[in-house]
């Protein structure tokens, strides 16, 4: 999907639009909050914290490619996230992404958020945000709807991290993009 910024829910949608609307600004302003940067710039931190934008490219990654199909489904999110030993360091995808090129994380990235997309879409056309996921938590089986919200809170958080780090790197501020933005 090519994005052309502003990106906006519409006024007067479904819930469904609404939601996919809101979830898509958010995934649109963090990669561009995350883009354009080399690779010390992917892992530059303020102070107080061991976040990187590298670090939030690769865990929010991870989310997206879990999120619709373990976490959901309990479908095989597929590689590199099924070969890696979570007990050994919990917090792998945030720690392994100073390895990576600036390429590989955006790559990683924009593929990962694809394809969820398009899974979300197949989900919702089959069955609609009311479905219930295969997992029980808390003695209950959670809707789609539930995990649509839980992805539109995690990228809420991390959008707020990126606005910190970017500023501390290059002093790059703003809430949207500049007009006719697209992925770097």
């Amino acid at each position: 999907m090519t994005e052309t910024w502003p990106i906006e829910p519409p006024l007067a949608g479904t819930e469904r639009e609404h939601l996919i609307g809101m979830l898509d600004r958010l995934r649109a302003t963090f990669r561009w909050k995350a883009g354009g940067l080399n690779a010390d710039q992917l892992n530059a931190r303020i102070s107080s914290s061991e976040l990187t934008l590298g670090g939030l490219l690769k865990h929010l990654s991870f989310v997206e490619a879990t999120q619709f199909t373990w976490k959901t489904y309990r479908l095989d999110p597929g590689e590199p996230w099924t070969s890696v030993d979570w007990e050994a360091d919990a917090d792998w995808d945030f720690h392994s992404a100073a390895n990576d090129s600036p390429a590989e994380l955006y790559a990683l990235y924009d593929s990962t958020v694809a394809a969820s997309r398009r899974r979300l879409d197949e989900l919702l056309d089959d069955g609609g945000l009311d479905q219930l996921t295969e997992v029980t938590w808390q003695g209950q089986r959670p809707t789609l709807r539930r995990f649509v919200c839980d992805l539109v809170e995690e990228y809420g958080r991390h959008t707020g991290h990126a606005d910190l780090i970017r500023e501390s790197i290059d002093g790059l501020v703003g809430e949207d993009p500049p007009e006719g933005w697209q992925p770097s």
